[in-house]
């Protein structure tokens, strides 16, 4: 169960990766989604008539999910919800073939390649190994990519600002400096963080590098641990020692088998602090993240506009920069953690798990 409470900004601090984030794109904010939408909607109103359903030109999108998990999950479904908001109806107007990878880079290659022969008008690639997959494969269908870290690194586009040929979407960059930040708000004396990632994906060395910037001006250490698949999670994280904290970035791998991070952590009480609010909502303390679902509607927003004739490698890469801090004092308590005053009443939301246990 979630409660709400008045939105907190970040923490007051504006950090390297905040400013990294800016420098990811020159379009921003979700906050504005639904206008958009609507005007979005609107002008395919102009476009085609009164706008019902039956005025629109039936539309097939093939989506690449790498692995299911809560983040991403939420991403398909507000791209989805920005295409149905537009006027689509799904199964008359627009038909999505929504295929999952498992986690296996090589099932999205397959995806990938099936999707380049398939008569689409649009691809969603979700997650940086299908987008990676798809930039790959497809050349002649536009391709929108979401939950990816940093699509340059990824070899995705030529700049965030002008991304150069079929593929273009939104960052999931969050604020990993702020993160840190807030793990020494809720563990002041912390000394060490370890880090449990996946040594095959980019978008996780990326947050690792940040919190390593961060953790050397903060005089803490990080303590890594890589894996190569959600099998290897628990004991990775028992070779952390004892660490005064673990942060979980987006890595799909890590948050997929988060259970497994969660119980070693909770057996030794060393809390978990999260890098978006699924991984919150599955037992971590805390996050100071972006919302999943408002990227993907802003993924789909993008896409109405490629669907309406934009080119998307002019389109530049888009990011959120506003964060929500989420809250899991149950989480705390089972990590023998005492959460600080008023930290609870100034969070977005606040997730209660105890009688989920």
């Amino acid at each position: 169960m979630t409660h709400h409470s008045p939105r907190r900004r970040a923490l007051g601090l504006i950090s390297a990766v905040g400013a990294a984030a800016l420098l990811l794109a020159s379009c921003g904010s979700s906050g504005d989604g639904e206008e958009t939408a609507t005007d979005d909607a609107e002008q395919t109103e102009t476009e085609d008539g009164d706008g019902d359903a039956g005025d629109l030109d039936e539309i097939s999108i093939g989506i690449s999910q790498f692995v299911q998990h809560a983040a991403l999950d939420a991403s398909t479904e507000g791209f989805k919800q920005a295409i149905l908001d537009a006027g689509y109806v799904e199964g008359e107007t627009v038909t999505f073939d929504e295929q999952n990878a498992a986690g296996e880079v090589a099932t999205a290659s397959t995806i990938a390649q099936n999707f380049a022969n398939s008569d689409l008008d649009l691809v969603l690639a979700v997650a940086t190994p299908s987008a990676e997959a798809a930039a790959q494969n497809i050349t002649d269908t536009p391709i929108l990519f979401t939950a990816v870290t940093e699509p340059v690194e990824a070899g995705l586009v030529d700049s965030n600002e002008e991304p150069g040929a079929n593929i273009t979407g939104t960052s999931d960059i969050n604020p990993v400096a702020d993160q840190i930040e807030l793990i020494m708000e809720i563990v002041p004396d912390a000394s060490s963080v370890g880090i449990v990632y996946s040594s095959g994906e980019v978008n996780s060395e990326v947050q690792v590098n940040l919190a390593k910037e961060k953790a050397e001006e903060l005089g803490i250490e990080i303590v890594e641990a890589t894996v190569s698949n959600s099998s290897e999670i628990q004991q990775s994280t028992e070779s952390l020692g004892d660490v005064d904290a673990i942060y979980v970035p987006t890595d799909n791998d890590v948050v997929a088998g988060l259970s497994a991070l969660i119980k070693v952590a909770e057996d030794k009480e060393i809390p978990v602090i999260g890098a978006e609010a699924g991984t919150v909502e599955d037992g971590a303390i805390a996050t100071l993240g972006i919302d999943y679902t408002d990227l993907g509607y802003q993924t789909g927003e993008m896409a109405l506009r490629i669907l309406d004739g934009e080119d998307p490698a002019t389109m530049p890469v888009e990011t959120q920069n506003e964060y929500q801090l989420i809250v899991n004092p149950d989480a705390a308590e089972r990590m023998g953690i005492t959460l600080p005053d008023g930290f609870v009443d100034e969070a977005d939301d606040v997730v209660e798990t105890t009688n989920e246990d």
